[in-house]
Parts: structure tokens; C-alpha cells; sequence
């Protein structure tokens, strides 16, 4: 790999970047991993730590500083000076934050990492391989457990968006790991925390929709993928371990407002003709009487609930502070 380079989005070399890097080595294409850092250098160390020790070879690592408020990124640059880091003035969100990494990532694959995963060795060289062995996929995603108890299964899959409740679920959560999903399957979504994507694809459907900010915008993606002719596939002999929080718990009240908003989104820009009126119908006489009800009395996440269908219904020109 090379040295390592911080760059600022306005930097002069923007672009100019792919000369220093060989597109396969040893037969094996090259990989461009990119994670976002927010407030949690040494959550993003243990990641690249990971990385690091994988048995890929041809691969370089951007890291998007996306606008952190507190624990300044230098030991990143300190512990793997290997790995370039792209600084954001102000917090991306998900979809902004990989898309600015994705600026800089000229490999043939794009490797998307939460920071708050650890990846197993094997794990590049598995999703590669699927990759360049079947032309018709588009994006990929591993087997993903809870890092808190690696035999507890977070995501072997995913059904489809139900289009009257405009939910889904990963297949397997929750389930303790007995090998029941390791069968390698299409699949309807990958999941934001690992996915895959070949750069050809990238280029012919463009960069994540940068309205989600949080939440929905990989599905979002996915269905570009999708529309494009591309198949999405569930790799389970790839392993990443996710330090999400493994057990239920009520979301933050900014979670609430991002998957209220982005459920309306993605319902707005996906489901069209009879199924979207009904879906409209549901939201509007169950779905809204439902979530006021339940959070009756908990003003912060009313005030979030109905701000986030607001910003629908004036298609983000509600400016009042979300939540």
C-alpha cells in the first residue's frame, strides 16, 4: 500500500490518485474499503486493525473523517499510516459520508465497512471471488454476527419491503448460528454495515442517494441495482462481526426521525400504482394513530415522529430542527 495521504474534498490531486495504484496484483483485483469515522478513532483502529491482518493483498483503505465534534483522528493516522484519510468539514450521514469516500476509490471493487466491524480474515478474498466469478451480481454482502456474541446472527439475507408497511427484516436475526443460513442465496438487500460493490456498477447507476443521510439509503441502492439487471447475493462463507447492540432497545430519538422519514422516502421513490395508495392508506389511518399512541406522552419523539412525515410532505423543505 501506499503512503498515506489526507486529503481535504477540495484537494488539487482529487482524481489524480489512480496513477500510484496497480489494478490486480497477483491476479487479484483491486479493493478500495471505505469506512466512515465519527467521533470513534479507536472503534475505526480496531476495524483497520482487522483489516490489516485479512489474507487480501491488493486492497487500500480510505477512511472518511466526517465532521467529528470530539476525539480528534490523528491516532488513525498515527497506528496506520498506510490507510488515507478524507477529512468532511461537516457530518455526511451514512449515504454522504461513503460517497465522499467513494470520490477517491478507483479500485474495480468498493468494499463498504461500518467502523464498528471487525472482518475476518478470509473475508475480502470470499466477496471478490463471487464477484468476478458471476457477472450478472452487482453487490454483495457476508454473513454479519454480533461481535458482542459472534454465535448470535444479525443479517443472513433479507426479505423483501413489504409495500403496505414498507418494512423489512434480516433473515436470521437474532437466531444462534447452527448453520442453518449457509447456503449462499440472492437476496433482496445487502446490508450497509458490509457490502460489495463492483465499480462498474456504481458507474452505471451513480452514487448512494444522498437525501437518506441515515437509514433506507442502501435499500434505496439496492434497488437501482436491481433495476440496472443485477443480481444482489448473500455470501455466508464471508464472516464480519457487527458491534451493533445486540439486544432490543428503543431507538434514539434521532433514529426514530430518520426511519420515519426515510420509510415515506423510500415508499415515495419505490413503491408505485395501486400498491403505493395502498401503503398511503395504511400509513394514514393505522401506522400514524399507532405511533402516536404508543408515544403518547414522550414529546421529543412525537415532535421527531411527525417532523419526519412533514419532510415528505414538503419533500425536505421543512427546516425546523428535525428532533
Amino acid at each position: 500500500m501506499v503512503n498515506g495521504i489526507s486529503i481535504e474534498p477540495s484537494d488539487e490531486n482529487y482524481g489524480k490518485l489512480n496513477m500510484k495504484f496497480s489494478n490486480t496484483i497477483n491476479n487479484q483485483p483491486l479493493v478500495f474499503i471505505v469506512t466512515i469515522n465519527f467521533n470513534d478513532p479507536y472503534v475505526t483502529c480496531e476495524l483497520l486493525k482487522s483489516i490489516e491482518e485479512n489474507e487480501y493483498d491488493n486492497f487500500e483503505v480510505i477512511v472518511v473523517e466526517n465532521g467529528s465534534t470530539k476525539n480528534s483522528p490523528q491516532i488513525i493516522q498515527d497506528k496506520f499510516p498506510n490507510v488515507k484519510l478524507v477529512f468532511s468539514s461537516t457530518n455526511l450521514g451514512f449515504t454522504g459520508g461513503n460517497n465522499l469516500g467513494l470520490k477517491y476509490a478507483i479500485g474495480r471493487y468498493i468494499f463498504f465497512l461500518n467502523n464498528d466491524t471487525v472482518i475476518t480474515p478470509h473475508t475480502i478474498g470470499t466477496l471478490v471471488e463471487k464477484l468476478v466469478n458471476d457477472k450478472e451480481l452487482g453487490a454483495v454482502s457476508p454473513k454479519i454476527n454480533f461481535h458482542s456474541n459472534p454465535k448470535i446472527i444479525q443479517y443472513a439475507g433479507s426479505t423483501p419491503v413489504n409495500p403496505l408497511t414498507i418494512r423489512y427484516k434480516h433473515i436470521g436475526n437474532h437466531q444462534v448460528d447452527n448453520g442453518q443460513h449457509d447456503i449462499e442465496m440472492d437476496t433482496c438487500y445487502v446490508h450497509g454495515a458490509a457490502m460489495m460493490v463492483s465499480k462498474s456498477v456504481i458507474n452505471t447507476i451513480g452514487p448512494m442517494p444522498e437525501k437518506y443521510f441515515l437509514y433506507y439509503g442502501e435499500l434505496d441502492w439496492c434497488e437501482s441495482i436491481k433495476k440496472a439487471g443485477y443480481r444482489i447475493r448473500y455470501i455466508p462463507t464471508a464472516l464480519v462481526l457487527h458491534k451493533e447492540w445486540m439486544m432490543e432497545r428503543k431507538e434514539s430519538v434521532m433514529k426514530f426521525y430518520y426511519q420515519t422519514r426515510n420509510r415515506f422516502l423510500f415508499s415515495r421513490r419505490n413503491i408505485k400504482g395501486w400498491e403505493f395508495a395502498v401503503s398511503m392508506m395504511y400509513m394514514l389511518f393505522i401506522s400514524i394513530p399507532k405511533n402516536t399512541l404508543v408515544n403518547l406522552g414522550e414529546f421529543e419523539r412525537i415532535k421527531a415522529y411527525y417532523n419526519g412525515l412533514l419532510w415528505n410532505l414538503t419533500d425536505g423543505r421543512f427546516n425546523v430542527k428535525p428532533f
